[in-house]
């Protein structure tokens, strides 16, 4: 089996909708949403699609110029709407953009430091450097998440629901009008 690719670039301004479009997918297995650069992760599903190596059907990909662009809260929404693990595969220090590796770091740190305000297991999310010929890197990655959501199961209804109470909360008290945040 083959995973779904989700069409997205920088400038897609309906990446929730993609993000939706992933969790009303009807199925039984963990869901997981990796955003694949174009200068690293992406490479490496699309040397593995040339391959014709498989991997598990419910990883949808998203291909993104660069995962600095992703605030946190665009994580936590989509551990709130149903998706399972995120892995977030870049090229690291190798990325063409300046500060990128470091920018999406940062995020990353700050969006774990909220995942665990949220009692979210933070190896729900993953950063993992893949070069642009890492073919088998990038199959282990997905191997792992999926090893690991099986441990530890689905997002439950229950930390989605005290994420979103939490989130709305916090868009109150920094003055943002109700539902938004």
């Amino acid at each position: 089996m083959y995973c779904t690719f989700v069409g997205a670039s920088l400038f897609t301004p309906t990446l929730e909708k993609k993000v939706s479009m992933i969790v009303e997918e009807k199925t039984k297995e963990h869901k997981i949403l990796i955003l694949a650069t174009l200068s690293g992760g992406y490479r490496g599903a699309d040397g593995a699609g040339q391959s014709h190596l498989e991997y598990p059907p419910n990883s949808y990909i998203l291909p993104v110029r660069t995962a600095a662009m992703f605030p946190p809260e665009f994580y936590l929404n989509a551990f709130r709407k149903g998706i399972d693990g995120i892995i977030v595969m870049y090229s690291g220090t190798d990325s063409p953009y300046k500060g990128e590796s470091e920018r999406t770091a940062e995020i990353i740190n700050k969006t774990y430091g909220l995942m665990k305000k949220r009692s979210l297991d933070t190896r729900r999310l993953r950063l993992a450097a893949i070069c642009t010929v890492c073919v088998r890197p990038f199959l282990n990655e997905i191997q792992k998440m999926n090893t690991l959501l099986e441990e530890i199961g689905s997002v439950s209804r229950s930390q989605s629901t005290s994420q979103t109470a939490h989130t709305q909360a916090m868009g109150r008290e920094q003055g943002a009008p109700h539902g938004i945040g």
